[in-house]
């Protein structure tokens, strides 16, 4: 199985910290931020990432190069301009293959294990499985409902967050032209047309779009670590 991670934007709400310096090679516990990430899939045996950038590419491509050092092979999907999540993801199918693969954002610090995504079947034309999570103070209001037979919706009460990573099929895209557009765009569509699965995860999860958030992780694993 494969990975992508998502890892072309800026993070502009990182204020000066991203002025010269893409958000997700931001330090937090003495690694790059998507570090992580990327020894999180090498745990779970999962070594094959393609990896999409445009802002400050080549210091994501000279800070990572290859994967060796993080024992996984790390191929790069170059935006000259920025394609959002939905055309970034759209733009790679062609190094992700025919299978199922995992997208995670290169901004998330999660404890899932990620191998019990890996196991994961596809049946009843289902082209997407997501992780919720519990809705943060600057999310309040969730973004999907978890129906009782794990289906989502997009009307119902109460709602999840999108934890910013899942599992999905080539199908998913089906339809859709290159370009750009956001993942959510994809998803709701295909909620709608009820393809999409998802899980409710409870453990630790954090979403970096902003300073407090990054001050927030660094004292957890600086607190993990010691």
């Amino acid at each position: 199985m494969k990975a992508m991670l998502l890892a072309a934007g800026r993070g502009s709400r990182m204020q000066s910290l991203t002025d010269e310096k893409p958000k997700a090679l931001l330090t937090i516990a003495g690694k790059p931020l998507i570090a992580y990430q990327l020894i999180k899939l090498a745990n779970a045996n999962i070594k094959d990432i393609v990896i999409n950038v445009s802002y400050r590419a080549e210091q994501i491509i000279e800070t990572l190069g290859n994967g060796y050092d993080y024992g996984v092979n790390i191929e790069y999907s170059f935006e000259p301009i920025a394609l959002e999540t939905g055309g970034g993801i759209l733009q790679a199918l062609p190094m992700l293959g025919s299978s199922p693969f995992i997208v995670l954002s290169a901004d998330i610090w999660t404890d899932y294990p990620i191998e019990k995504l890996a196991q994961h079947l596809f049946l009843n034309s289902v082209q997407a499985h997501l992780v919720l999570v519990d809705n943060p103070n600057f999310h309040p209001k969730g973004d999907f409902h978890l129906q009782k037979n794990n289906f989502l919706s997009l009307d119902d009460l109460p709602k999840l967050t999108f934890a910013s990573f899942g599992i999905y099929h080539p199908s998913l895209f089906k339809d859709y032209d290159a370009g750009s557009f956001p993942l959510v765009e994809v998803l709701r569509k295909r909620i709608n047309e009820k393809k999409v699965t998802g899980e409710h995860y409870r453990g630790n999860w954090f979403n970096i779009g902003n300073l407090s958030e990054l001050t927030r992780l660094n004292a957890y694993l600086n607190k993990q670590k010691s």
